[in-house]
């Protein structure tokens, strides 16, 4: 009966814990941009999916959701700590007695030029070395450029620049990611 009560006691504490670390995570966070990061992978840093992109954008009167810059600093609204990027897939037993929490220092990596954030998810790049061997100056038909978008797509501005933009747009309306496009992709031979 001892070791019930110990159980019950831990499994509230637990359930306690939880409920209080829940409850903290409403501040804000200030977040450095850095070189590769998108306002889909910051959500998905601080959320674990996209459902953030829209607010962080409103939040730092983002107007182009597809155009931030190293070193910007982004206020991160609803949360303060980052997640853990892949989460883990073991379960960890919880301990009864309450611990310090340490929490590793944030180390911002140097500011540098200013320059557009390019997406490097690595399914983008493997669909772009896929239709066009990488090149933004590729040509097939009606499809251009880098990801071979539909030239109706690019409205005649076949820039780099547009050519990210819309591409970002068609595969997040269309396949939500770019992880969702490659797998499309190796079903079909096409995305």
């Amino acid at each position: 009966m001892k070791s019930i009560k110990h159980l019950l006691v831990g499994t509230l504490l637990a359930a306690g814990l939880f409920v209080v670390g829940s409850a903290s995570a409403s501040a804000d966070s200030l977040y450095t941009v850095q070189s590769g990061d998108t306002l889909s992978t910051i959500s998905v840093k601080f959320a674990g999916n996209n459902s953030l992109v829209e607010k962080i954008a409103k939040a730092n009167k983002i107007e182009n959701v597809n155009l931030i810059f190293s070193g910007e600093k982004l206020n991160i609204p609803g949360v303060d700590k980052v997640v853990n990027e892949a989460p883990t897939q073991d379960v960890q037993p919880v301990a009864v007695q309450e611990a310090p929490v340490q929490e590793a220092p944030v180390q911002e990596a140097p500011v540098q030029e200013a320059a557009p954030v390019v997406s490097t998810s690595s399914a983008k790049e493997w669909i772009a070395m896929k239709e066009s061997s990488g090149s933004y100056d590729a040509r097939n038909g009606r499809y251009v450029g880098r990801y071979q978008l539909d030239s109706s797509y690019l409205n005649g501005d076949f820039s780099p620049a547009n050519q990210e933009r819309v591409a970002e747009q068609y595969v997040s309306q269309r396949y939500g990611s770019w992880e969702a496009a490659q797998s499309f992709w190796l079903q079909n031979g096409w995305y």
